[in-house]
Formats: structure tokens, C-alpha cells, sequence
């Protein structure tokens, strides 16, 4: 059996190390499963810990994705097995976005360099483990979403978060359409710092054997640096340095996220979903393929999803990262119960007749009183949160 996530550590000439952690399931796109989230996590603790890891690489095995998504197979068999409704009794679930959360959280506060390659799809999970890396990496095949609205659950992972911190308005776009942006746009967006082509990633893997890589000590290069040298900063920097020697000399043209931001801001600028649901929706027919996929993927998704997925970027939009994955986790628990989420894993992935039957069906139906129950603590009242702890010095 292979294993779900291969780690190695590179040795750099100056006796730093490198980390690499790769997920290894290419037959399913690298999605992120509850053991590969637990791997990871347990190692990137230990690789904070060590003083001679210089760098944290993140990658993902084959050439079709980083990482596509989550575990859509074992969440579908968790919420079968679990009474519908009752948002705390799907064990599987309650662990699953818990590890996912505090392992994307991990990445986002991590001590050292994260090196992230978003190579091919890199979609739901796969931007939670992404947007938290210091150092983001796009090449010629990347291809980003967040498209929850196609399965019934929300742009999660800290997407109610990441989304509230793009462009304009573009963010509430993309969580309700889920559209897919290319390389260009994953820069505009805020989802990528660097680029190279997919055949220069090995060729850069070498180059950071050769840098002088800082250790915790202050040593950099065989000589000692005074108390106040900071290691970090300095493999930052190094880090930025050879990423950008092999950038690319061609100009990126904008994606059409940007050629259409204008557009997009007006529409999706208000306040009331109901406004900005039907002026999106009257993209269906629009000359762009783009603009009209992205319009006709919103009509053909869960209304559900659509209302909470505003909701959160409305309740959010001033919190920190910490309280978004806290509102995250409460909200995926009761998506879990609720059942859109599962008959939307069921017309994708297992019957795959693409015509869910969502429930509520329409966004009248899926009102502001009826996504309250979403943002209600399922637990007893006298246990804490699970990730209450997110944030603790």
C-alpha cells in the first residue's frame, strides 16, 4: 500500500535541510484525506521543532494537482451513516474538518518558509493547504476554485476569510460561482505570489540545495551571526531570491477575473444576496464563456450553499482568521447534517447523474431565517469549542 503522504528531508551544501512533504494520491487528484491531514500535521510539528529544517516544500504527486479537494468519499459514507440532522453525531465529520482546519491554520502561522507548488487543479482543500504557504508557486498548468456550490457545502478551509480579502467584490463572485481562475488571475486575486514553468520545479529544487540556508542558531553558511540575525527573515529572503531567478520573461495577460472585474464589482457590491443572485444569473447567456460557465454553474448549484456562503462572508468580513475557521467548522458540521452536501457528493461522485435535488430549491426558500441554524453551536452547552484554542499564545 502506498503511502498517503511521502516525506524526505534534502540535505543543502551548508548541512541545512529541506523538507519536503508530497501527497500521494494521484489517482484521486491528491485529495486530502483525514490520515493524510494527520500525517501532515504531525510532521510539520516535528519540522518546526527541528532547528536544522531551513524550508517546508509542499507538492503534490503526478502532474494533474496539487491537491483537488478533500474527502468527498468518506464524508458521503459519514453522513449516511449518521442521523440526518443531528450536527454533532457525525463523529467522522466532527474530526475530519477539525484536523483539516487546525492543519490549514498550521500552515498559516508556521515558523518557517513554506514553499507551496500549486501545479494543475488546486481546488477546496487544496487552496486551504496553499493559501496559508509564505512562498505560493503557480506555473503555466495551475487551475484554482473554490466550486462548494457544486456540492452542496461553502467555500470553507478559511475561504470565508481568503475570499473577503480579495479585489473588490470579486471575492463573493467566485464563492458563489466557483468559477475557475488560470495563472493570471490566481496573482490578481491574491492566491499566488510566484510563478515558473512545471518543467523548471526540479531545476529549483536543486538551487535550494545550494543556498546558504540560516539555521536557529544564526549560523548562515559555515559563520555566526550576531543575537539579533533572524533566521526567518533571512530564508525568506533566499527563498524569494531563487524563486524569482527562474520567473518566467513573458508577460502574464490578464484572466478573465480581471478583464471582468469592473463588471463583477458592480454586480456583486450590495447587500442583498437576492439582488446580486439575479444580476449574476443573467450572465448565463453573456458572449464570455467564462462569465456565462460562471453564471450557469451559480443556477445549476445549491441555493443553500449560496446563502451561507454570503452569509459567512457578511458575518466575517472584520474577524480574524482564527474566529473565520471557528465559524467554518460550526457551519461544516451542520452543512454534513443538513443533506445538500451529501446529495451533492452523490450527483458528482457517486451516481454521477449530475442532477442533484437540492433543498432547499431555490434561494427564496433558502432565506435569512433559514441559514440561522448554521451558525448555531452544535455541541453541549458546557463543552468549549474544538478550536478554541486557535490563537492561544
Amino acid at each position: 500500500m502506498n503511502e498517503p503522504v511521502l516525506f524526505e528531508e534534502r540535505a543543502a551544501q551548508n548541512g541545512m535541510r529541506l523538507a519536503i512533504a508530497t501527497l500521494n494520491a494521484p489517482q484521486m487528484l491528491n485529495g486530502l484525506s483525514l490520515e493524510m491531514a494527520h500525517r501532515l500535521d504531525e510532521r510539520l510539528v516535528k519540522w518546526a521543532d527541528d532547528p536544522a529544517i531551513a524550508v517546508v516544500v509542499l507538492q503534490g504527486a503526478g502532474d494533474k494537482a496539487f491537491c483537488a479537494g478533500g474527502d468527498l468519499q468518506g464524508l458521503y459514507r459519514s453522513m449516511r451513516e449518521s442521523p440526518k440532522g443531528d450536527a454533532w453525531a457525525n463523529r467522522y465529520a466532527r474530526e475530519f474538518f477539525e484536523v483539516e482546519y487546525r492543519l490549514d491554520y498550521r500552515i498559516h502561522t508556521y515558523p518557517k518558509p513554506v514553499l507551496c507548488w500549486g501545479h494543475g487543479f488546486v481546488m477546496g482543500g487544496g487552496i486551504g493547504l496553499m493559501m496559508g504557504a509564505s512562498h505560493r508557486v503557480v506555473d503555466e498548468t495551475s487551475k484554482l476554485a473554490m466550486p462548494e456550490i457544486t456540492i452542496g457545502l461553502f467555500p470553507d478551509v478559511g475561504g470565508s476569510w481568503l475570499l473577503n480579502n480579495m479585489p473588490g467584490s470579486t471575492g463573493v463572485f467566485l464563492a458563489l460561482t466557483g468559477a475557475q481562475l488560470n495563472t493570471s488571475d490566481a496573482f490578481y486575486a491574491g492566491l499566488a505570489d510566484f510563478r515558473l514553468r512545471a518543467a523548471d520545479w526540479p531545476r529549483l529544487m536543486d538551487a535550494l540545495l545550494a543556498q546558504p540556508w540560516a539555521g536557529s542558531t544564526g549560523a548562515i553558511g559555515g559563520e555566526e551571526k550576531g543575537p539579533a540575525f533572524a533566521p526567518r527573515s533571512m530564508n525568506d529572503g533566499l527563498l524569494r531570491q531563487a524563486l524569482l531567478a527562474m520567473e518566467p520573461a513573458d508577460v502574464l495577460e490578464p484572466g478573465p477575473l480581471r478583464q471582468h472585474a469592473f463588471q463583477i464589482n458592480n454586480l456583486c457590491a450590495g447587500t442583498q444576496l437576492e439582488e446580486i443572485y439575479a444580476d449574476v444569473a443573467a450572465l448565463k447567456d453573456h458572449a464570455d464563456p467564462w462569465l456565462s460557465k460562471a453564471a450557469r454553474t451559480m443556477l445549476a448549484g445549491s441555493p443553500g450553499t449560496a446563502r451561507l456562503a454570503f452569509t459567512l462572508l457578511q458575518r466575517m468580513r472584520q474577524r480574524s482568521l482564527e474566529d473565520v475557521f471557528r465559524a467554518e467548522y460550526i457551519a461544516a458540521l451542520h452543512a454534513a447534517a443538513h443533506g445538500d452536501f451529501a446529495e451533492g457528493i452523490r450527483a458528482l461522485l457517486i451516481d454521477r447523474d449530475r442532477q442533484p435535488r437540492w433543498n432547499p430549491a431555490t434561494l427564496e426558500e433558502a432565506s435569512r431565517d433559514w441559514v440561522q441554524k448554521f451558525l448555531v453551536e452544535p455541541w453541549p452547552p458546557e463543552q468549549p469549542h474544538p478550536l478554541a484554542d486557535l490563537g492561544a499564545v
